[in-house]
């Protein structure tokens, strides 16, 4: 702090760092009450478990475990090949289908949700118990052994957004939230897609090569990283450019807050209380952690939503930063027209 600020009148701070403080305090009290209540007491509801359409012994089951709980919901398909699809595409957690020995087989995903498979497994194992039908078990996309819980994905989408809203907050902080001019606007756009590109890179070399914990899909994960920095990046601009300092907040919000347990990546979207269940959808976080999984473990069909939300918001957010700018100029040019002294104001007469 210099001099001036130093000997400014109590009047001239105290009201904007009460504002401050307040806000600070409003954020911390929703990042308490967004962790604790979505993830002290996870409850799955409608869990989604594949079934083929004539396969008797297997919707019999699925009909009485239904009728028990609500912690499956059955998807039919029309036949097995396209149960699988569901499978893969991440539609479904697993598909319970006929087996051998008039026995029943289940095929999991656990590299989609640890927490969902065991569910899954733990449910329908005990319902075949109860009908005297033998279970086997089969895990067709199983969690990297050095990830056995499943939440590398979602620490590196918070990585990875993490550093576009920090990336994007420093350049606000040292040239102003929003850019003077379109010229800078694209300089800024710009510098953001090559950090947005080296950051991708490094995150997907630390979960690779130097932590070993994927030894497959580097290339398509620094990919992933790559847009989700950039995705956070340009969010985080388009909002500091329109509000200033109180735009910072509401990316917090927006983006960690509310982003990360509202992602489904610590527990499924099916364990979430009801308001959070469906914000994996349409957030960064949720997104990113979705489009990691799909390109570590899954069939590639299952990117399509994560990978056009990202984009989505990447778009909506330069052309947020541009029309900042291009709204803040007008109104610098309309006030220096104003001022009387300003070039091109009408001459005084009298």
């Amino acid at each position: 702090m210099d001099e001036a600020q130093r000997n400014l009148p109590v009047r001239d701070w105290l009201p904007r760092t009460a504002a401050l403080l307040l806000g600070t305090l409003a954020l911390a009290t929703a990042f308490i009450a967004a962790y604790v209540g979505a993830l002290h007491q996870p409850t799955p509801r409608d869990v989604p478990v594949g079934v083929v359409l004539g396969d008797q012994r297997a919707q019999a089951v699925m009909a009485a475990v239904r009728q028990r709980t609500n912690k499956i919901e059955p998807i039919e398909y029309d036949d097995p090949g396209a149960a699988d699809d569901g499978l893969t595409s991440r539609e479904v957690y697993g598909v319970l289908t006929s087996g051998p020995d008039n026995g029943l087989r289940l095929t999991i995903a656990s590299a989609s949700a640890p927490s969902a498979a065991d569910l899954v497994t733990q449910v329908l194992g005990q319902a075949a118990q109860q009908a005297n039908l033998p279970i086997q078990v089969t895990d067709e996309v199983p969690v990297e052994s050095t990830d056995p819980r499943g939440l590398v994905p979602f620490y590196l989408a918070v990585g990875y957004v993490l550093g576009g809203y920090l990336a994007s907050t420093a350049l606000g902080l040292r040239t102003g939230t929003a850019p003077v001019s379109l010229p800078r606007a694209g300089l800024r756009v710009a510098a953001l897609a090559v950090y947005a590109v080296v950051l991708g890179i490094v995150g997907a070399a630390v979960v690779g090569p130097l932590l070993d914990v994927w030894h497959h899909d580097i290339p398509a994960v620094a990919a992933v990283g790559a847009l989700a920095v950039f995705a956070a990046a340009m969010v985080a601009s388009a909002v500091q450019a329109w509000l200033g300092l109180l735009g910072t907040g509401i990316v917090i919000l927006l983006l960690v807050v509310l982003g990360n347990p509202g992602s489904g990546g610590i527990y499924a979207p099916e364990f979430l209380p009801a308001w959070l269940r469906g914000m994996h959808r349409w957030n960064v976080p949720g997104l990113t952690t979705d489009l990691i999984k799909s390109a570590v473990y899954f069939d590639r069909r299952s990117t399509g939503w994560a990978l056009s939300g990202l984009t989505i918001w990447t778009l909506l957010g330069i052309l947020g930063l541009v029309t900042a700018t291009v709204f803040r100029a007008h109104r610098r040019a309309a006030r220096a027209r104003a001022r009387p002294d300003a070039p091109g104001a009408p001459a005084a007469h009298g």
